[in-house]
Protein backbone atom coordinates (compact mmCIF):
# COMPACT_ATOMS: atom_id res chain seq x y z
CA UNK A 1 0.00 0.00 0.00
CA UNK A 2 1.24 4.04 -0.19
CA UNK A 3 1.17 6.73 1.91
CA UNK A 4 1.60 10.10 1.93
CA UNK A 5 3.36 11.68 4.61
CA UNK A 6 3.24 14.92 6.13
CA UNK A 7 4.52 14.53 9.75
CA UNK A 8 7.41 12.35 11.42
CA UNK A 9 9.18 11.94 14.42
CA UNK A 10 13.33 12.86 14.25
CA UNK A 11 15.20 9.20 16.02
CA UNK A 12 18.43 9.75 15.03
CA UNK A 13 20.97 12.06 13.20
CA UNK A 14 23.47 10.67 10.88
CA UNK A 15 25.99 12.06 8.94
CA UNK A 16 27.44 11.20 5.66
CA UNK A 17 30.56 12.27 3.82
CA UNK A 18 32.34 12.72 0.14
CA UNK A 19 35.64 14.33 -0.75
CA UNK A 20 33.43 17.53 -1.81
CA UNK A 21 31.09 18.00 1.24
CA UNK A 22 29.60 16.15 4.07
CA UNK A 23 25.72 16.01 4.99
CA UNK A 24 23.33 15.63 8.28
CA UNK A 25 20.54 13.60 7.53
CA UNK A 26 17.36 13.16 10.09
CA UNK A 27 16.09 9.47 10.34
CA UNK A 28 12.53 9.70 10.61
CA UNK A 29 10.00 7.43 11.73
CA UNK A 30 6.31 7.85 10.27
CA UNK A 31 3.32 6.40 11.85
CA UNK A 32 1.78 4.63 9.00
CA UNK A 33 5.10 3.79 7.48
CA UNK A 34 8.96 2.89 7.11
CA UNK A 35 11.45 5.30 8.68
CA UNK A 36 13.25 7.36 5.81
CA UNK A 37 16.24 10.00 5.96
CA UNK A 38 15.78 13.52 4.94
CA UNK A 39 18.45 16.05 4.62
CA UNK A 40 18.97 18.76 7.55
CA UNK A 41 21.99 20.43 6.10
CA UNK A 42 24.95 20.85 4.01
CA UNK A 43 28.70 21.84 4.44
CA UNK A 44 32.08 21.46 3.42
CA UNK A 45 33.73 20.62 7.10
CA UNK A 46 33.01 17.49 7.84
CA UNK A 47 33.96 18.29 11.40
CA UNK A 48 30.96 20.84 11.42
CA UNK A 49 29.01 18.07 10.02
CA UNK A 50 30.15 15.70 12.67
CA UNK A 51 29.05 18.65 15.75
CA UNK A 52 26.08 19.56 14.03
CA UNK A 53 24.61 15.86 14.13
CA UNK A 54 25.88 15.80 18.13
CA UNK A 55 24.12 18.91 19.09
CA UNK A 56 20.83 17.66 16.91
CA UNK A 57 21.42 13.84 18.91
CA UNK A 58 21.52 16.01 22.08
CA UNK A 59 18.49 18.03 21.62
CA UNK A 60 16.36 15.13 20.42
CA UNK A 61 17.45 13.30 23.82
CA UNK A 62 16.57 16.11 26.10
CA UNK A 63 13.92 18.38 24.13
CA UNK A 64 15.63 21.65 25.22
CA UNK A 65 17.68 24.02 23.20
CA UNK A 66 18.61 25.79 26.48
CA UNK A 67 21.24 22.86 27.25
CA UNK A 68 22.93 23.32 23.54
CA UNK A 69 23.20 27.32 22.94
CA UNK A 70 26.42 27.60 23.37
CA UNK A 71 27.44 25.23 21.39
CA UNK A 72 24.82 26.09 18.85
CA UNK A 73 26.30 29.66 18.78
CA UNK A 74 29.98 29.26 18.32
CA UNK A 75 29.51 26.42 15.60
CA UNK A 76 26.92 28.45 13.52
CA UNK A 77 29.61 31.17 14.11
CA UNK A 78 31.75 29.16 12.03
CA UNK A 79 29.65 27.92 9.33
CA UNK A 80 28.51 29.61 6.23
CA UNK A 81 24.81 31.47 6.58
CA UNK A 82 22.96 28.51 4.29
CA UNK A 83 23.73 25.04 6.82
CA UNK A 84 24.25 27.61 9.67
CA UNK A 85 20.49 28.35 9.30
CA UNK A 86 19.51 24.95 8.36
CA UNK A 87 20.95 24.08 11.50
CA UNK A 88 18.87 26.04 13.85
CA UNK A 89 15.57 25.58 12.13
CA UNK A 90 16.76 21.93 12.83
CA UNK A 91 17.19 22.21 16.56
CA UNK A 92 13.59 23.57 16.94
CA UNK A 93 11.91 20.94 15.29
CA UNK A 94 14.30 18.44 17.04
CA UNK A 95 13.40 19.90 20.39
CA UNK A 96 9.29 20.30 19.76
CA UNK A 97 9.54 16.08 18.68
CA UNK A 98 7.67 16.96 16.01
CA UNK A 99 9.21 16.98 11.86
CA UNK A 100 7.95 18.15 8.89
CA UNK A 101 8.60 16.03 6.30
CA UNK A 102 7.99 16.89 2.67
CA UNK A 103 4.97 14.86 1.29
CA UNK A 104 6.10 11.58 -0.31
CA UNK A 105 5.13 8.35 -1.45
CA UNK A 106 6.49 5.49 0.63
CA UNK A 107 5.98 1.67 -0.14
CA UNK A 108 4.82 -0.41 3.17
CA UNK A 109 5.22 -4.13 3.05
CA UNK A 110 1.69 -5.52 3.94
CA UNK A 111 2.37 -7.57 7.38
CA UNK A 112 0.03 -10.49 7.78
CA UNK A 113 -2.84 -10.47 10.18
CA UNK A 114 -1.60 -11.94 13.37
CA UNK A 115 -3.21 -15.38 13.59
CA UNK A 116 -5.18 -15.62 17.37
CA UNK A 117 -3.94 -18.80 17.31
CA UNK A 118 -0.23 -17.66 18.20
CA UNK A 119 -1.81 -15.50 21.00
CA UNK A 120 0.69 -15.60 23.96
CA UNK A 121 -1.44 -18.18 26.34
CA UNK A 122 -0.08 -16.11 29.45
CA UNK A 123 0.11 -12.48 28.69
CA UNK A 124 -2.30 -12.30 25.70
CA UNK A 125 0.23 -10.43 23.63
CA UNK A 126 -0.12 -11.38 19.85
CA UNK A 127 2.72 -12.55 18.20
CA UNK A 128 3.66 -10.92 15.06
CA UNK A 129 4.92 -12.42 11.75
CA UNK A 130 8.10 -13.74 13.20
CA UNK A 131 6.00 -15.72 16.01
CA UNK A 132 7.88 -13.14 18.39
CA UNK A 133 6.30 -10.36 20.42
CA UNK A 134 7.60 -6.47 20.18
CA UNK A 135 8.66 -5.03 23.49
CA UNK A 136 5.72 -2.84 24.08
CA UNK A 137 3.37 -6.07 23.94
CA UNK A 138 5.36 -7.36 27.04
CA UNK A 139 3.86 -6.60 30.55
CA UNK A 140 7.49 -7.26 32.26
CA UNK A 141 10.56 -6.25 32.06
CA UNK A 142 12.80 -7.30 30.16
CA UNK A 143 16.52 -8.29 30.47
CA UNK A 144 18.79 -8.30 27.65
CA UNK A 145 22.19 -9.94 28.84
CA UNK A 146 25.46 -10.24 26.13
CA UNK A 147 28.73 -12.01 26.73
CA UNK A 148 31.99 -11.22 25.67
CA UNK A 149 34.55 -14.28 25.12
CA UNK A 150 38.08 -14.60 23.85
CA UNK A 151 39.43 -18.04 23.05
CA UNK A 152 42.99 -18.40 22.79
CA UNK A 153 43.19 -21.60 20.80
CA UNK A 154 46.68 -23.80 22.23
CA UNK A 155 45.38 -27.23 21.19
CA UNK A 156 43.38 -27.28 17.51
CA UNK A 157 43.24 -31.25 17.37
CA UNK A 158 41.83 -31.21 20.61
CA UNK A 159 39.59 -28.96 20.27
CA UNK A 160 38.18 -30.19 17.33
CA UNK A 161 37.64 -33.76 18.49
CA UNK A 162 35.59 -32.48 21.43
CA UNK A 163 33.52 -30.40 19.57
CA UNK A 164 32.91 -33.64 17.17
CA UNK A 165 31.80 -35.45 19.92
CA UNK A 166 29.44 -33.01 20.76
CA UNK A 167 28.13 -33.35 17.93
CA UNK A 168 29.49 -30.45 15.93
CA UNK A 169 29.81 -30.50 12.18
CA UNK A 170 32.36 -28.65 9.96
CA UNK A 171 31.18 -25.82 7.47
CA UNK A 172 31.86 -27.32 3.68
CA UNK A 173 35.24 -26.04 2.32
CA UNK A 174 33.55 -24.43 -0.17
CA UNK A 175 32.33 -21.92 2.92
CA UNK A 176 35.25 -21.65 4.70
CA UNK A 177 38.25 -19.02 4.03
CA UNK A 178 41.87 -19.34 4.06
CA UNK A 179 41.91 -17.08 7.73
CA UNK A 180 40.02 -20.26 9.25
CA UNK A 181 40.20 -23.72 6.78
CA UNK A 182 39.41 -25.98 9.49
CA UNK A 183 36.15 -24.03 11.00
CA UNK A 184 37.63 -23.19 14.72
CA UNK A 185 35.15 -20.40 14.82
CA UNK A 186 32.05 -23.06 14.40
CA UNK A 187 33.65 -25.39 17.05
CA UNK A 188 34.43 -22.87 19.95
CA UNK A 189 30.52 -21.91 19.18
CA UNK A 190 29.90 -25.03 20.03
CA UNK A 191 31.76 -25.82 22.76
CA UNK A 192 31.27 -22.19 24.64
CA UNK A 193 28.65 -23.42 27.15
CA UNK A 194 31.26 -25.87 28.71
CA UNK A 195 33.28 -24.37 31.56
CA UNK A 196 36.78 -25.14 30.04
CA UNK A 197 36.80 -25.37 26.36
CA UNK A 198 38.68 -28.19 25.55
CA UNK A 199 42.05 -27.13 23.57
CA UNK A 200 42.12 -23.57 24.36
CA UNK A 201 42.56 -20.52 27.44
CA UNK A 202 39.76 -18.60 28.41
CA UNK A 203 41.28 -14.71 27.47
CA UNK A 204 38.21 -12.52 28.36
CA UNK A 205 35.08 -13.40 29.86
CA UNK A 206 32.97 -10.83 30.45
CA UNK A 207 28.91 -9.77 30.29
CA UNK A 208 26.84 -6.89 30.34
CA UNK A 209 23.48 -6.57 31.20
CA UNK A 210 20.69 -3.86 30.97
CA UNK A 211 17.09 -3.41 30.99
CA UNK A 212 15.42 -2.62 27.82
CA UNK A 213 13.43 0.44 27.95
CA UNK A 214 10.95 2.30 24.89
CA UNK A 215 11.40 5.33 26.05
CA UNK A 216 15.30 4.86 25.26
CA UNK A 217 14.37 3.73 21.93
CA UNK A 218 15.02 -0.22 22.25
CA UNK A 219 13.39 -3.13 20.62
CA UNK A 220 13.52 -7.10 21.38
CA UNK A 221 16.50 -8.16 18.82
CA UNK A 222 13.91 -9.58 16.43
CA UNK A 223 12.62 -6.41 15.42
CA UNK A 224 15.37 -3.83 16.39
CA UNK A 225 15.57 -2.08 13.98
CA UNK A 226 18.97 -0.37 14.52
CA UNK A 227 22.30 -2.54 15.45
CA UNK A 228 22.22 -4.17 19.38
CA UNK A 229 25.67 -2.69 20.73
CA UNK A 230 27.58 -3.50 24.04
CA UNK A 231 30.22 -1.67 25.39
CA UNK A 232 32.29 -3.65 27.62
CA UNK A 233 35.71 -2.59 30.03
CA UNK A 234 38.72 -3.09 28.04
CA UNK A 235 42.40 -1.53 27.08
CA UNK A 236 43.37 -0.47 30.91
CA UNK A 237 46.06 -2.30 31.04
CA UNK A 238 47.66 -0.01 28.07
CA UNK A 239 46.06 3.28 29.23
CA UNK A 240 48.05 2.46 32.60
CA UNK A 241 50.82 2.75 30.59
CA UNK A 242 50.83 5.98 29.68
CA UNK A 243 52.00 8.41 32.41
CA UNK A 244 53.70 11.06 30.20
CA UNK A 245 53.01 13.52 27.34
CA UNK A 246 53.63 11.12 24.09
CA UNK A 247 56.57 13.44 22.90
CA UNK A 248 59.10 14.68 25.33
CA UNK A 249 60.74 17.16 23.42
CA UNK A 250 58.04 19.13 23.39
CA UNK A 251 58.03 20.27 26.61
CA UNK A 252 58.22 23.83 27.33
CA UNK A 253 61.00 25.60 28.70
CA UNK A 254 59.85 26.04 32.01
CA UNK A 255 62.89 27.69 33.24
CA UNK A 256 62.68 30.82 30.97
CA UNK A 257 59.08 30.38 30.94
CA UNK A 258 58.68 30.83 34.93
CA UNK A 259 61.94 32.57 35.86
CA UNK A 260 61.64 32.96 39.77
CA UNK A 261 62.31 36.02 40.85
CA UNK A 262 64.65 36.95 44.28
CA UNK A 263 63.45 39.32 46.78
CA UNK A 264 66.01 42.13 47.78
CA UNK A 265 65.31 41.17 51.66
CA UNK A 266 66.73 37.54 50.74
CA UNK A 267 63.73 36.21 52.77
CA UNK A 268 64.76 37.98 55.91
CA UNK A 269 62.03 40.34 56.56
CA UNK A 270 58.78 38.16 57.75
CA UNK A 271 56.75 41.76 57.08
CA UNK A 272 57.88 42.17 53.30
CA UNK A 273 55.31 42.86 50.61
CA UNK A 274 57.58 41.88 47.80
CA UNK A 275 57.68 38.08 48.74
CA UNK A 276 54.80 36.93 47.17
CA UNK A 277 54.41 33.39 45.93
CA UNK A 278 55.76 32.26 42.64
CA UNK A 279 54.77 29.42 40.38
CA UNK A 280 57.96 27.97 40.12
CA UNK A 281 59.18 26.02 36.76
CA UNK A 282 58.94 22.81 38.57
CA UNK A 283 55.82 23.16 39.69
CA UNK A 284 54.55 24.51 36.02
CA UNK A 285 56.19 21.37 34.63
CA UNK A 286 54.24 18.78 36.82
CA UNK A 287 51.27 20.48 36.24
CA UNK A 288 51.42 20.90 32.49
CA UNK A 289 52.57 16.89 32.21
CA UNK A 290 49.04 16.05 34.61
CA UNK A 291 46.87 18.63 32.09
CA UNK A 292 48.53 16.54 29.16
CA UNK A 293 48.21 13.30 30.35
CA UNK A 294 44.45 14.04 31.59
CA UNK A 295 43.42 15.82 28.29
CA UNK A 296 44.88 12.01 26.63
CA UNK A 297 42.85 10.04 28.96
CA UNK A 298 39.47 12.15 28.71
CA UNK A 299 39.85 12.17 24.80
CA UNK A 300 39.93 8.19 24.93
CA UNK A 301 37.22 7.78 27.32
CA UNK A 302 35.02 10.17 24.96
CA UNK A 303 35.69 7.78 22.05
CA UNK A 304 34.63 5.23 24.21
CA UNK A 305 31.82 6.65 26.00
CA UNK A 306 29.96 8.20 23.32
CA UNK A 307 27.11 9.28 24.17
CA UNK A 308 26.55 6.19 27.08
CA UNK A 309 25.73 6.83 30.32
CA UNK A 310 27.74 6.68 33.28
CA UNK A 311 26.69 5.28 36.54
CA UNK A 312 28.35 3.55 39.94
CA UNK A 313 29.18 -0.16 38.34
CA UNK A 314 31.46 1.89 36.20
CA UNK A 315 33.75 2.84 38.66
CA UNK A 316 36.57 0.88 37.87
CA UNK A 317 35.98 1.57 33.80
CA UNK A 318 37.25 5.30 33.45
CA UNK A 319 40.29 7.31 33.57
CA UNK A 320 38.13 10.91 34.00
CA UNK A 321 34.87 11.41 33.40
CA UNK A 322 33.68 8.58 36.57
CA UNK A 323 35.35 11.57 38.79
CA UNK A 324 33.95 14.52 37.80
CA UNK A 325 30.92 15.23 40.02
CA UNK A 326 27.74 12.95 39.33
CA UNK A 327 25.60 15.34 37.88
CA UNK A 328 27.98 15.09 34.69
CA UNK A 329 27.77 11.52 34.22
CA UNK A 330 24.25 11.88 31.45
CA UNK A 331 26.53 14.57 29.61
CA UNK A 332 26.94 13.47 25.72
CA UNK A 333 29.78 12.56 23.19
CA UNK A 334 30.24 16.63 22.48
CA UNK A 335 30.48 17.69 26.11
CA UNK A 336 32.81 15.34 26.85
CA UNK A 337 35.22 16.05 24.15
CA UNK A 338 34.92 19.85 25.43
CA UNK A 339 35.72 18.79 28.64
CA UNK A 340 39.03 16.99 27.20
CA UNK A 341 39.53 20.27 25.52
CA UNK A 342 39.69 21.96 28.57
CA UNK A 343 42.79 20.13 29.99
CA UNK A 344 44.69 21.38 27.03
CA UNK A 345 43.31 25.01 27.08
CA UNK A 346 45.12 25.03 30.75
CA UNK A 347 47.87 23.54 29.40
CA UNK A 348 48.31 25.58 26.57
CA UNK A 349 48.18 28.57 29.07
CA UNK A 350 51.03 27.02 30.74
CA UNK A 351 52.89 26.51 27.97
CA UNK A 352 52.96 30.24 26.62
CA UNK A 353 54.25 31.15 30.71
CA UNK A 354 51.14 32.29 31.79
CA UNK A 355 49.17 31.25 34.85
CA UNK A 356 46.05 28.38 34.12
CA UNK A 357 43.79 30.56 36.18
CA UNK A 358 40.22 28.58 34.59
CA UNK A 359 37.60 30.76 32.56
CA UNK A 360 35.21 28.36 33.25
CA UNK A 361 33.72 25.55 35.33
CA UNK A 362 34.84 22.81 33.11
CA UNK A 363 38.24 24.38 33.65
CA UNK A 364 38.44 24.82 36.63
CA UNK A 365 37.48 21.36 37.75
CA UNK A 366 40.32 20.56 35.43
CA UNK A 367 42.48 22.24 37.34
CA UNK A 368 41.47 20.52 40.71
CA UNK A 369 42.58 17.04 38.88
CA UNK A 370 45.56 18.22 37.65
CA UNK A 371 46.93 19.28 40.73
CA UNK A 372 46.13 15.66 42.37
CA UNK A 373 47.31 14.10 40.13
CA UNK A 374 50.56 15.83 39.61
CA UNK A 375 52.55 14.53 42.94
CA UNK A 376 52.23 10.86 41.45
CA UNK A 377 54.35 12.12 38.79
CA UNK A 378 57.33 13.35 40.71
CA UNK A 379 57.19 10.23 42.40
CA UNK A 380 57.78 8.14 39.10
CA UNK A 381 59.90 10.18 37.64
CA UNK A 382 63.51 8.62 36.75
CA UNK A 383 66.20 9.97 38.91
CA UNK A 384 67.63 12.11 35.92
CA UNK A 385 65.48 13.74 33.56
CA UNK A 386 64.28 17.28 32.53
CA UNK A 387 62.62 17.88 35.28
CA UNK A 388 66.07 17.14 37.42
CA UNK A 389 67.40 19.97 35.50
CA UNK A 390 64.86 22.81 36.46
CA UNK A 391 65.85 25.35 39.07
CA UNK A 392 64.96 24.54 42.70
CA UNK A 393 62.94 27.02 44.64
CA UNK A 394 61.38 27.15 48.60
CA UNK A 395 58.18 27.18 46.44
CA UNK A 396 58.39 24.29 44.45
CA UNK A 397 55.19 21.24 44.68
CA UNK A 398 53.60 23.55 46.49
CA UNK A 399 50.43 22.24 46.43
CA UNK A 400 48.16 23.52 48.37
CA UNK A 401 48.73 27.60 47.50
CA UNK A 402 47.88 26.35 44.04
CA UNK A 403 44.42 25.59 44.85
CA UNK A 404 44.28 28.74 47.23
CA UNK A 405 45.57 31.27 44.45
CA UNK A 406 44.89 29.54 41.28
CA UNK A 407 41.05 29.59 41.70
CA UNK A 408 38.26 32.19 42.09
CA UNK A 409 36.28 29.70 44.43
CA UNK A 410 36.24 25.63 44.79
CA UNK A 411 32.67 25.79 44.34
CA UNK A 412 32.30 22.94 41.81
CA UNK A 413 33.78 20.89 44.81
CA UNK A 414 30.27 21.16 46.88
CA UNK A 415 28.57 19.23 43.50
CA UNK A 416 30.67 15.81 45.09
CA UNK A 417 28.36 16.30 48.19
CA UNK A 418 25.14 15.02 48.15
CA UNK A 419 23.74 17.33 51.18
CA UNK A 420 23.92 20.16 48.39
CA UNK A 421 21.92 18.22 46.17
CA UNK A 422 20.04 20.88 43.59
CA UNK A 423 22.94 23.81 44.37
CA UNK A 424 24.23 23.58 40.90
CA UNK A 425 20.79 25.20 39.72
CA UNK A 426 21.03 29.22 39.78
CA UNK A 427 17.44 28.87 41.45
CA UNK A 428 18.49 27.06 44.50
CA UNK A 429 17.71 29.00 47.31
CA UNK A 430 21.13 27.82 49.08
CA UNK A 431 22.89 28.85 45.36
CA UNK A 432 21.18 32.29 45.68
CA UNK A 433 22.02 33.11 48.72
CA UNK A 434 26.11 32.09 48.03
CA UNK A 435 25.89 33.86 45.22
CA UNK A 436 27.64 30.41 43.54
CA UNK A 437 26.05 30.77 39.94
CA UNK A 438 24.86 28.27 37.50
CA UNK A 439 26.89 24.95 38.31
CA UNK A 440 24.73 22.82 35.54
CA UNK A 441 26.28 20.56 32.80
CA UNK A 442 25.36 22.64 30.20
CA UNK A 443 26.81 25.55 31.57
CA UNK A 444 30.01 24.31 32.66
CA UNK A 445 31.66 25.43 29.15
CA UNK A 446 29.90 29.75 29.40
CA UNK A 447 32.89 31.78 30.67
CA UNK A 448 33.07 33.53 33.46
CA UNK A 449 32.39 37.38 33.39
CA UNK A 450 35.73 38.28 34.65
CA UNK A 451 37.62 35.94 32.49
CA UNK A 452 38.61 36.41 28.70
CA UNK A 453 36.61 34.41 26.68
CA UNK A 454 38.40 31.20 24.48
CA UNK A 455 38.90 31.47 20.99
CA UNK A 456 35.83 29.60 19.74
CA UNK A 457 37.37 28.40 16.58
CA UNK A 458 40.72 27.14 18.30
CA UNK A 459 39.29 23.53 17.63
CA UNK A 460 40.29 20.34 19.28
CA UNK A 461 43.77 18.51 19.19
CA UNK A 462 42.61 15.12 18.57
Amino acid sequence: MASSLSAARAIDFLCEHTLSKSRVMALLAHDNGPSSLTAVLTCKDPDHAYEAAGILRRVLACRDVSTVEDELKALTAEMPDAPASSLRQAVGQAASGNWSADPSTLFVVPEPEPDPSEEDPVNGAVRGPAGHPKLQDLPGKVVRISHLYEFHVTDEDALLRAAVARGWEPLPASELGDDDPRDLIGAVLTLTEDPDVAGTETLEDQSSAELLSLEDGDELADWSRRPIITRFTHGWRLREQRTRPASESETPNFAALFETQACPCKGEDEDCEECGWQLTPRTADLLHTALVVLADQAYDDAERLGDQFLSDSDSATWEVFDRLPPLTWTADHRWRRRMARAFDDLAGDLAKGNWPNPTCTAEEMALHLAIENAPMYLEDREEEDDHSSLPEHEDDYSWDSCSDLLFQDHDVLMLFHTKFSGIEDPEHPMNQSMGIGDLREAAWFTAFDNRSIRDPRRGFRR
